[in-house]
Parts: C-alpha cells; structure tokens; sequence
C-alpha cells in the first residue's frame, strides 16, 4: 500500500511538471514566475500572461481531460477483457466519432473546433452503443470478446465509409485531416466546458465500480459467489468507457496509444489492483499528452506537430523498448 501511494504521488508530481511545461513552452517561452503570476495574480495588461490564461492554459485543460480519459478507459477495457493490450477503440468509438465528424463537414453542419466537439461525442457514444447491442446478442452475450469482434467489424464499417467521402470531397479531406491527427490547438475553455463534468463523473464512477470489475477478473463463478451481478458491471463498465473515451476524442481528436500503453505501464508498476491503476493511469496518460504535446510544439517551429502524431512516435518507441525489458503482466 505504501509503495503503491508512493507511486501515485510521483505520477501526480510528474502532472504538475508536464502542466507546468505546457503553460511555460511553446513558440514564446515565457518564465515559470508569470505563469504562477497568471494564475494567481492575474495582470490584463501583461502580454505573456494573456498567452498564459487565453492560449495556453484552455490547451493545457484539454490536454489533461483527454489524457486523464484515455489513460482511464484503457485501464478499464484492459480489465474488462482481460487482455494487456486492448483499448477503447475496441468498441469502434475512434471510428464512429470520426464517421461524424466527416459526414458534418461534408454537409457544412459543423466547420469550426467548437461544432465539431458535440458531433464528435454523439458519433463515438452511438458507435459503442451499436456494439454493444450487436455484442449482447446470441450465445455468451456481452462477452468481452464478442465485444472485441463486434467493434472491428463496425470499425471496419465505419472506416471504408469514411475513406468512400473523403475520395470524393476534396474539401472535407484538407479540413478532416486536422481533426484525425490529434490536436490541441484552436480549442478553447468553453468548447469543451460541458465536457468536464461528464469526464469528472465517469472518473468517479470507475472508482466506485473497481471492486466488483477487480472481482469479475477473477472469472464468473468466482464473481457470482461474491453476489457480483456481471452483466450489469460490464454494461457500467462500458457506459464509462464510452463516456470517457467519447470525450477525449471529441475534445483532442483520435489520440492513440494512450488508451493502449499507459495502464501497461501503470500495472507493471502498481500491480493488479485496479482503484490503484485508473489513478496512476489517469495522472499518466494526462501527462503524456502535456509531453507530447509540448514537443510538438518546439520540434519543428514555427509549425506544430499534432499531439496524436507525437504520441503514436515517441510512445510507440518507448513502449517497444519496455516490452523489450518486462513481462507482460497478467490480468
């Protein structure tokens, strides 16, 4: 317990450093002494700590709701069907957000951040619904690999569909590729205020539901003889996922990898006792984001490196130089 504490402290203190990077980094360094000044003495009349409090410190936000998410519902889906590598784009939620977002800006529905961001949420929410729903169906209904399949089959669907607009829309191509890469630049505070409390109340309810999913892993017999209803955990369990990997993607766009590597990483560390992994996965994959996307910020200036690109290359590497080095932890 105590090293587990011990853990999740170091995660959160590497938070606070990736926030700090990202309100202090970026095209115009600005000191660590006016970002603490913008945000606690706030001055107007102070251009970098106007940068601070309109620019950079929405992306920040953003950054942390969708990395926090992701790491979350990685950590969940992973539990669920007990496979290391799994992630929330099992349930086609990436896909159907993207189906959208393509099918709104091909009818001029939604052309800026802000319209695309609700779009974005709807689409992903009714991907995992149609899977579940094709999931819960027949023998071994709800079954995490039934669910698994169901969610590639419908990924695939829903991806032909979107390659068959975008070959034939020129238009909705230049502005979708923004979208698809992962970003977050052009969002601001309110584009995604209403976002918050859904994320805020899914991290809470993960929590809650952790026990009882910990007692599922364990195999159905065993769950029912601690009075563990499994159906109704598993469908709580995907609601969440849906609704925190629904809310990322709208928020940041498909950002890969997380989802997939930081609960891996977080359960070599903290084990299998899962309240203990969704928080070091949470402060981890919030983290991750600010990093990546603070390097895509200096790399290549004055341009920037969309944060999806960032973290499918410098996670990637890392985290095929780490399953080098470690066993795959069981679940």
């Amino acid at each position: 317990m105590r090293r587990r504490a011990l853990i999740a402290l170091a995660a959160a203190a590497v938070l606070l450093i990736a926030i700090a990077m990202s309100l202090a980094i970026g095209s115009r360094a600005i000191d660590l002494g006016t970002v603490w000044d913008s945000i606690f003495t706030f001055d107007a009349g102070d251009p970098e700590q106007l940068i601070v409090r309109d620019l950079r410190a929405s992306r920040t936000l953003i950054g942390v709701l969708a990395g926090a998410a992701l790491g979350v519902a990685g950590a969940l889906m992973q539990s669920l069907t007990r496979n290391p590598f799994a992630d929330p784009g099992l349930l086609g939620i990436n896909a159907g957000a993207s189906l959208a977002v393509v099918l709104a800006l091909t009818t001029g529905f939604a052309t800026g951040f802000a319209a695309q961001v609700p779009v974005a949420f709807i689409g992903a929410g009714a991907a995992a619904v149609i899977v579940y729903a094709i999931g819960a169906r027949g023998a071994a209904a709800g079954a995490p690999v039934r669910l698994a399949l169901a969610g590639v089959a419908l990924t695939a669907l829903i991806t032909a569909l979107v390659n068959a607009v975008l070959l034939v829309d020129d238009a909705t191509l230049d502005q979708y590729r923004l979208w698809v890469a992962g970003s977050l630049t052009g969002r601001q505070a309110h584009d995604v205020m209403a976002l918050i409390p859904i994320v805020l109340i899914a991290l809470a309810a993960a929590l809650i539901v952790s026990r009882q999913l910990e007692a599922v892993a364990l195999g159905e017999d065993a769950a029912r003889a601690l009075g563990v209803r499994i159906g109704a955990i598993r469908t709580i369990v995907i609601l969440i996922v849906t609704l925190l990997a629904a809310a990322a993607t709208a928020a940041a766009g498909p950002i890969v990898f997380v989802g997939l590597a930081v609960p891996h990483v977080a359960r070599a560390l903290v084990g299998a006792s899962l309240p203990w992994l969704l928080v070091v996965s949470a402060f981890g994959g919030a983290a991750l984001v600010l990093v990546c996307d603070v390097i895509g910020r200096v790399v290549a200036p004055p341009s920037e490196i969309g944060v999806g690109i960032t973290t499918a290359f410098i996670g990637g590497i890392i985290f095929a130089l780490m399953s080098r080095r470690m066993k795959v932890v069981e679940l």
